[in-house]
């Protein structure tokens, strides 16, 4: 069930001079990583507002967010690739296919249903923030879309749960993906900058746009080009919901095997989502540590770059 909660507050006359983001946090208790996600709109004074912006005396604020919520998460017993395990962290190599968290249509089969069999009720309960936030996402600090495989991380206490969160929203873990894309790219590499906001014919789909919603940041380099098919390297600086798969098919590069922002490629018909999170950085929420993980390269992508390599040979 999925329930549209609000929140209205007003600026006191002694509010400090802060971040709008920081200024709620301490005034609702409501998270950061909330405030960040793509379904939560904020206004002043009936205006869109960035986080960014100052929160000004007397000034009126809205928040406006949705709760996904489930009586219980039932453990399951679904076998993980563990890249790396600690008393702090979980990195996995998650497969194409395995959606993160329960969610309208997905209440079982999901990571979480396995961390809850993993690590017992009680990492459930003691990662379950307050009832003001999404509590059925216990340790999930980022997302891969159900048909994006690769690695993840996961926090396995609050501690970490903060640290980790803290450095996604300040944009300094490292995240690079591979992907096979559609067409000659020219030039070979560059930057997609636009703001991504929700489609408003299809609350499913996202669409780059020039104004409204929120900035995003892709960097591409093309590691072998096809005649009609890229190999590519693919790193975000921002974490959008469907980010990469929008800003590739806002440039005319379709990710093979998108559905949703592609139309079916007559030479592989039944691909799927050529999509894969290949490396991931992060600072190890106890020590400090700079820490790579990466996950090999998966067979469906070999299987196609052969294909490409035999029918079309490099461009």
């Amino acid at each position: 069930m999925v329930l549209s909660r609000t929140v209205e507050l007003t600026v006191p006359p002694d509010a400090p001079k802060v971040r709008l983001d920081v200024w709620i946090v301490s005034a609702t208790g409501l998270s950061r990583t909330l405030l960040c996600r793509d379904d939560t709109v904020i206004t002043v004074n009936g205006e869109l507002a960035k986080r960014s912006s100052v929160a000004r005396a007397g000034s009126f604020v809205r928040i406006s967010y949705t709760q996904e919520v489930f009586e219980d998460i039932e453990p399951e017993d679904i076998a993980l690739d563990v890249i790396y395990e600690d008393s702090d962290i979980l990195v996995i190599n998650k497969p194409q296919g395995m959606v993160v968290h329960p969610a309208a249509g997905n209440h079982s089969g999901t990571l979480v249903n396995a961390l809850a069999a993993r690590y017992g009720r009680e990492f459930v309960e003691s990662m379950s923030p307050d009832e003001e936030e999404d509590f059925t996402r216990p340790g999930i600090v980022h997302r891969l879309d159900k048909d994006t495989s690769g690695v993840m991380v996961v926090a396995l206490n609050p501690k970490s749960h903060s640290a980790l969160a803290s450095q996604f929203a300040a944009h300094t873990v490292s995240k690079t993906y591979i992907a096979i894309c559609r067409g000659q790219f020219m030039p070979r590499s560059g930057t997609v900058s636009t703001n991504i906001a929700r489609d408003g014919r299809d609350r499913k789909r996202f669409c780059a746009v020039q104004s409204g919603g929120r900035s995003a940041l892709t960097e591409y380099n093309v590691i072998e080009q096809y005649a009609r098919h890229a190999y590519c390297s693919v790193s975000i600086l921002t974490g959008r919901t469907h980010q990469i798969r929008v800003h590739m098919s806002s440039i005319g590069h379709p990710v093979l095997g998108d559905a949703v922002y592609a139309r079916r490629d007559p030479e592989f018909p039944d691909a799927t989502l050529m999509l894969h999170a290949r490396r991931l950085e992060i600072d190890h929420p106890s020590t400090g540590e700079r820490m790579t993980f990466s996950s090999p390269v998966p067979e469906r992508f070999t299987s196609v770059l052969r294909r490409l390599e035999s029918a079309e040979g490099r461009a």
